[in-house]
């Protein structure tokens, strides 16, 4: 009993180094959407992004806007525990609860176009390792079923939702391609992480979704090339870009990590490692708080 007093200092010490590394971020809350070619990474780059931020003391929010589904996993979520996990375009219930209608109910349907999301997070979030809160929205996979279907108005007004919501940083993983930006999907984000390896065609895209989101008013686009083996990699990267590099307000060179390969899809282990990669990948951080809004 001697050493009670000693032992709750130390728990009184690290409850206040806790409260001093946690960030109130009432006016620091920011919007990120990250997006490219399919197959570049962004995924596992947006996962590890949540990460460095929840460790900060970050209040963060994951948004899975992908088909795949894979950044719950990505972010530590077991696999096995994959059937818990419902998207929300697929939660037909919840879908018919907000907008009126149910998906599939033909033609004619009633729909309410502003349905009242606010609870969607709290109900929907999937708590992960780290206390990172994730929410899956998953994507209408339905051919031809128009822009006024259930699932689509409900998830255009969790989008709408999302961007009014305070003192997170929300970190949004999306489509491969550009097709999401034409439903002006990112408009409310502060900043777009265009992911590219160093192939022609994954460059080529960059710069389309480079110009969509300059279009749709995104403050600060950053490029990131991930994937580089040599300096010849950005050298080509550079060539491809030409003059469309004015586009971006800065680029981020990732270098090639077989450490990725060995962790997937749980990338949680690399942050551990102190390998460049993840150097690099704390400059993009760094660089998402000092840009802020």
């Amino acid at each position: 009993m001697a050493d009670a007093p000693a032992q709750r200092e130390k728990m009184l010490d690290a409850a206040r180094v806790l409260r001093g590394n946690t960030r109130i971020v009432s006016d620091k809350g920011f919007r990120v959407i990250v997006t490219g070619k399919g197959g570049v990474g962004k995924t596992t780059i947006t996962a590890l992004l949540v990460h460095l931020f929840a460790r900060e003391g970050f209040t963060t929010l994951a948004v899975d806007e992908d088909p795949q589904m894979n950044l719950p996993f990505a972010l530590g979520i077991p696999w096995e525990e994959r059937d818990r996990i419902v998207p929300l375009a697929r939660d037909f219930d919840y879908v018919e609860e907000k907008t009126g209608a149910r998906p599939g109910g033909g033609y004619g349907l009633m729909l309410s176009l502003n349905p009242d999301v606010s609870d969607v997070v709290e109900r929907f979030g999937v708590r992960g390792p780290g206390g990172v809160n994730i929410l899956v929205m998953g994507t209408v996979v339905q051919a031809a079923t128009g822009c006024l279907c259930p699932e689509n108005t409900l998830l255009e007004s969790v989008i709408r939702y999302i961007n009014l919501r305070e003192g997170e940083v929300i970190l949004m993983d999306t489509p491969a391609g550009v097709e999401h930006f034409g439903r002006t999907i990112a408009r409310g984000f502060h900043h777009a992480i265009l992911v590219t390896d160093t192939s022609f065609n994954a460059v080529q895209v960059a710069v389309h979704l480079a110009h969509l989101a300059k279009e749709l008013g995104i403050p600060h686009i950053h490029l990131v090339i991930n994937r580089v083996r040599s300096e010849d990699d950005v050298r080509k990267v550079r060539e491809i870009l030409g003059r469309s590099m004015d586009l971006f307000a800065g680029v981020h060179v990732l270098p090639y990590d077989e450490g990725l390969i060995r962790c997937e899809p749980d990338v949680r282990p690399l942050l551990g490692t102190g390998s460049p990669f993840i150097d690099r990948l704390r400059s993009l951080q760094k660089t998402l708080v000092r840009f802020g809004k």
